[in-house]
Formats: structure tokens, C-alpha cells, sequence
């Protein structure tokens, strides 16, 4: 983002990561070390705003040192790089729990049954609430950055979901656009909720087969961080993606390799 447009967005110009805390952060994260220059200080002035913006809240025992916290930017603002600056509004804070963490579900069945359970989960963002991530999760998708995970970009993927007010699997678009990808994503969806309830074994992470929303979010990872399996599995899908998150870091890179 250009240093004018954050000035018009704040007031001021917030002071930009540290070169050599940015220099860590792409020796850390593969995605980021294979950008363009380009990209690279797009997403560097995203991941600083990010840091002006959003409170980043570590969850005891875990202690998060300036490193981690760039990091910790760069990775929710990897989804930002062609959307922008937009993406960071409707929430204010990263929670960082140092594992997973457990949270309570309820559901009442078409009887009038309450059901209860507990979710061990990686990460989770909440309605109008903060995006939550756990560490151990986070550094385990850096440690393998082409197994199709990447917690981070699979909660920022809810989080410009829900801007439109729903979350459905369908960022705000323009309108033709939109129709395109409501149809070509709700096509692969269905096909993949098909798969899976025949007990069909299937080449992505089977979450995405839970609702359209985890379908988005799921195959942003793989643009991430695996974006050949996702062409094979889901071409148009595939496409949109790339026009909305641009080219993807480990295609044709030494980071794909």
C-alpha cells in the first residue's frame, strides 16, 4: 500500500517494520522470501499497518517478541496483497494462544435437543470478534510450507468472507465477478460434499466439504502454500484465486519446488 494512502487512512504514516526484523521474518516464512520486490514491500507496508492496528494478545505461557509479532502481521496480511488495506477492517485484536485450544459448541437438533461438545482448534475467527490463532500451528505451517496448511490465511480468508456482512464463501466482488465465483465455487463445493459422502478418498483436506465458507477458506490455503494440487482438483477455483490473491509465492519458485 502506498505510503500516501496510509497517511489518509490514519493521519499519519506509521514507522515501517525494521529492516533486519523484516529480513528474519522472509528467512522464516518461505511464502514471503519467494514474493517480487514488489510485493514484498507491499505486504511488509500491510504488515505494518497491521501492527499499528490490531492488538496482538498472547495467551500465558506464550511470549511473543517483535519477531513473532511481524510475523505473526506478515502472515494475516499474505491474503491482503491485491485486496488491501480493506481487509483489516471490522476487528481489532490476534489472539495467540501457544497451542491448540479447546472451545465449547452447542447445537440444538430439529427436536428441541441441546447437544454440547468441545473443538480442539487451530484457529478460529469470530463474527465482528478477533481472529484467534494457535503458535504451534502457525510455526508448523512455516516449518512445511507446501503441505496445503497455513492457519493464518484460512481465518483472514473468514475475516474478508464476512465483510459483505455474511459469511458465505463469497468476498465482497463486483457484481459480475461475484456471479462467476458464487457458481464456480458452489459447483467444486458440491462436487467435493459429493466425494466425501460417499466415503471417497479426496486430494484436499476434506474440512472443506463442512459448508462453502471452510471450502473458501481451506482452498486459500492450498493458493498458499500448494497451488498445483489446487489447479487439479478445482481449475476455476483455482483461477479466481489467483485474480484475487494474485499469483501465488510457490508457483514457479524455488519455494514451490
Amino acid at each position: 500500500m502506498p505510503a500516501g494512502l496510509i497517511r489518509r487512512l490514519l493521519g499519519r504514516t506509521p514507522d515501517p517494520i525494521d529492516e533486519a526484523t523484516w529480513q528474519q521474518v522472509a528467512a522464516r516464512v518461505a511464502w514471503i522470501a519467494a514474493l517480487e520486490p514488489a510485493r514484498a514491500r507491499r505486504l511488509r507496508e500491510l504488515a505494518t499497518l497491521f501492527l499499528q492496528r490490531k492488538a496482538i494478545t498472547p495467551i500465558e505461557p506464550l511470549e511473543l517478541d517483535p519477531l513473532r509479532r511481524a510475523t505473526l502481521a506478515a502472515l494475516c496480511c499474505l491474503p491482503l496483497l491485491e485486496f488491501g488495506a480493506e481487509g483489516l477492517h471490522g476487528w481489532t485484536q490476534l489472539i495467540v494462544y501457544p497451542d491448540a485450544f479447546r472451545v465449547n459448541r452447542s447445537h440444538v437438533d430439529a427436536a428441541g435437543v441441546l447437544h454440547e461438545w468441545d473443538d480442539e482448534l487451530a484457529g478460529e475467527a469470530w463474527d465482528n470478534g478477533p481472529l484467534v490463532l494457535s503458535w504451534a500451528d502457525v510455526e508448523a505451517d512455516l516449518d512445511d510450507p507446501h503441505a496445503g496448511f497455513c492457519v493464518a490465511v484460512h481465518e483472514m480468508a473468514h475475516k474478508l468472507d464476512a465483510l459483505d456482512g455474511v459469511l458465505d464463501g463469497t468476498p465482497p466482488l463486483p457484481r459480475d465477478w461475484q456471479r462467476q465465483w458464487a457458481r464456480d465455487f458452489q459447483q467444486a463445493y458440491d462436487g467435493l460434499v459429493a466425494e466425501v459422502d460417499a466415503g471417497g478418498e479426496v486430494a484436499i483436506d476434506p474440512y472443506a466439504a463442512e459448508a462453502p465458507e471452510e471450502f473458501f477458506a481451506v482452498c486459500s490455503e492450498y493458493h498458499f502454500s500448494d497451488p498445483e494440487l489446487l489447479r487439479a482438483c478445482f481449475p476455476r477455483v483455482a483461477a479466481h484465486l489467483e485474480r484475487f490473491y494474485g499469483r501465488s509465492p510457490s508457483e514457479g519458485t524455488a519455494c514451490g519446488a
